[in-house]
């Protein structure tokens, strides 16, 4: 087991650079995610890392040990496609048992393997069945248990899920990370899906047009995104763009409607430039008249229900709509409602666009 190192890599298809110049350390035993819209380059670098394409430059190590030139059997990784590609005239069994057979394992250490590898992903009853026999979410734990069998360094995974309707989808997340926390795997995976990559990962990969744009924990990505396209990209925000002013009264945003909203942000820029603020529709909250740093008035426009919360847009006096995420047990606000609107303390995240 040991870390794999992305240096420099690059790759062009054609005019299009799909990577430029990408450096990234997935640690040992870590599950990473790449997360990024089509065309992101997320795909690119997991098939680079297979061996199914090559990198027009850049290296590839695995510890201390160069693998770039190696071709994708020599790699050793163990790969889930989206599509599951089992053999439909394989059994179960036969399927999971089919890369040590490949590989020249006897039958009895073959048998003992898949038995064990099939419990792992709690399919030990359905060894006899063929792939048409099964449901969407057991058919993709036999292509994870093929993956695994052979105790590969690293799994790599595309997409996975993506076929599975949202209910199972969710189930088989939380099945990923548990089983990642019992066989302490290195697995990096490919997702365009912001919920999986929070739920499942260690560390968030974000990447925009061929490179990375954030590397961090998910609540670090959430909570402190370094750019405005990563924080409109991972979960709903509201982006607001104006000027900030300083004075003896706090920090605020001047919006070009002329709203003024409060804040007490962790970091801010010089007051009087151009900026872009981030703020999580939970960390703007409706307050009362008496709130201590005062608040921005609105009229509550819409509201949608979550089952968990409400969803509500609320419209300042010059037209901004603002997004408000609210408790289902909070007082209960109706369309039409004047409110007082303040942001969370230390969650408002500035970017500054002057330099």
């Amino acid at each position: 087991m040991a870390d794999i190192t992305i240096r420099g890599v690059r790759k062009s298809f054609g005019a299009v650079q799909a990577l430029r110049h990408v450096d990234l350390t997935v640690r040992d035993g870590e599950f990473l995610t790449l997360l990024g819209p089509s065309g992101s380059g997320k795909t690119t670098l997991l098939n680079i890392l297979q061996g199914f394409e090559n990198a027009d430059a850049g290296s590839i190590l695995l510890g201390d040990r160069d693998i770039t030139s190696l071709a994708p059997r020599e790699r050793g990784f163990g790969m889930v496609f989206q599509s599951y590609a089992l053999f439909p005239h394989m059994t179960v069994a036969e399927n999971v048992g089919y890369p040590l057979r490949a590989r020249g394992v006897k039958r009895r250490a073959r048998d003992e393997a898949v038995s064990r590898t099939l419990g792992q992903v709690q399919l030990s009853d359905f060894a006899a069945r063929m792939p048409g026999q099964l449901s969407g979410g057991q058919q993709q734990r036999v292509a994870l248990a093929r993956a695994m069998v052979f105790q590969p360094p690293v799994l790599l995974m595309d997409e996975p899920l993506a076929a599975l309707d949202r209910r199972l989808r969710q189930s088989m997340q939380l099945n990923l990370k548990e089983l990642h926390e019992r066989i302490n795997a290195t697995i990096l995976y490919v997702t365009h899906d912001q919920e999986e990559a929070l739920v499942m990962s260690d560390r968030i990969c974000v990447m925009r047009d061929g490179q990375i744009a954030q590397i961090g924990t998910p609540d670090e990505i959430y909570g402190r995104p370094a750019s405005p396209f990563v924080a409109s990209f991972l979960g709903e925000t509201n982006l607001l763009t104006g000027q900030l002013t300083v004075s003896d009264r706090g920090v605020a945003l001047q919006l070009a409607d002329g709203t003024r909203l409060p804040m007490h942000p962790p970091s801010a820029p010089p007051s009087g430039g151009p900026v872009t603020v981030s703020i999580r529709p939970e960390d703007l909250l409706i307050v009362d008249p008496d709130h201590p740093i005062g608040g921005t008035r609105a009229s509550l426009s819409s509201t949608v229900y979550l089952g968990d919360s409400w969803r509500l847009t609320c419209t300042t006096p010059g037209g901004t709509p603002l997004v408000v995420k609210r408790d289902v047990a909070a007082p209960k606000a109706r369309q039409g409602d004047q409110v007082l609107l303040a942001v969370r303390d230390q969650a408002a995240v500035v970017f500054d666009l002057s330099g």
